[in-house]
């Protein structure tokens, strides 16, 4: 991998990790258009270690509260019904399905699952499903004719159940093409809460699994076609474009709708489809290489 490939894929990551569109489809997408090697799993969980950095200084106050709260909760009984306290159990429980059908179906994520006509179909799929529950929030939040406003669930409201469900929607996005905050976040709409507890909640989930899954990646760079050098470099790329797409991404949450996300989740997943049956684009287009 050149310099200037793990710039370009660095940017890439910085820029689609907190968007609901998949940063694993678009590094693979990337290297597939611009005829390089897939830059493979290894790269892609080591890279959104720098995105994550991001997530851990944008979101610093409230970890550094759930954190302070949860490890005094460990030893005072008082502090376990602390809403801070709950969360750090919530996180810790949001991430166990990832962290077991991580390591499950490690082979089927480095092989399989970067076919390119999956990745097509789920970023149409999921793009769908993101529709279907950003129009629900928005029918909740301005009511109608002859509907009520209805008010949406928030984080003091997660539990055990809400936030198990989290954890497997944040699964699904061992499938490239997916979306971990795409997934989760429309779990969190399907389930009734606002778009802004459902994405924070979605972030903070992704912090252990993610640098969980790149540290456990950290001994296979080196091998095949990524070396250490451009693999940092593109991590740190990552780190400062996804701290400001983060800063974006949560004010823009707040007053727009998901639909052109989706629309250009479903349009890429079309276009996917007709390279690939016109003999353009390979489904296994630097999978051998990589």
């Amino acid at each position: 991998m050149s310099w200037f490939e793990s710039f370009v894929l660095g940017l890439v990551q910085g820029l689609t990790e907190f968007l609901p569109i998949s940063s694993s489809a678009h590094l693979r997408l990337t290297a597939a258009f611009a005829g390089w090697h897939d830059p493979g799993a290894a790269f892609t969980a080591i890279s959104q270690i720098g995105t994550e950095a991001a997530v851990l200084i944008y979101f610093r106050k409230d970890i550094a509260r759930i954190l302070s709260a949860w490890f005094r909760s460990l030893t005072d009984k008082q502090m376990r019904g602390d809403h801070d306290a709950q969360m750090g159990w919530l996180v810790i429980v949001g991430s166990i399905p990832i962290g077991v059908l991580g390591i499950t179906l490690k082979d089927q994520i480095e092989g399989p699952f970067r076919d390119l006509r999956l990745i097509a179909t789920t970023l149409i799929v999921m793009g769908v499903v993101l529709g279907i529950a950003d129009r629900l929030a928005a029918r909740d939040e301005v009511g109608g004719k002859h509907r009520a406003v209805k008010e949406r669930k928030t984080l003091k409201d997660l539990g055990i159940r809400d936030g198990l469900i989290f954890g497997f929607c944040q699964a699904m996005a061992l499938i490239p093409g997916v979306s971990r905050s795409g997934a989760t976040i429309s779990g969190g709409l399907l389930m009734g809460y606002t778009r802004e507890s459902a994405a924070r909640y979605s972030f903070l989930l992704a912090i252990p699994a993610v640098l969980a899954s790149g540290a456990y990646e950290l001994k296979d760079v080196g091998e095949g076609h990524v070396s250490w050098g451009p693999t940092i470099f593109a991590t740190l790329v990552a780190f400062f474009v996804g701290y400001a797409v983060i800063a974006w991404f949560m004010k823009f949450i707040t007053t727009k709708s998901f639909m052109p996300f989706v629309i250009y989740r479903v349009a890429l997943g079309i276009l996917l489809f007709i390279l690939i049956s016109t003999g353009v684009l390979s489904p296994h287009a630097g999978e051998s290489a990589g």
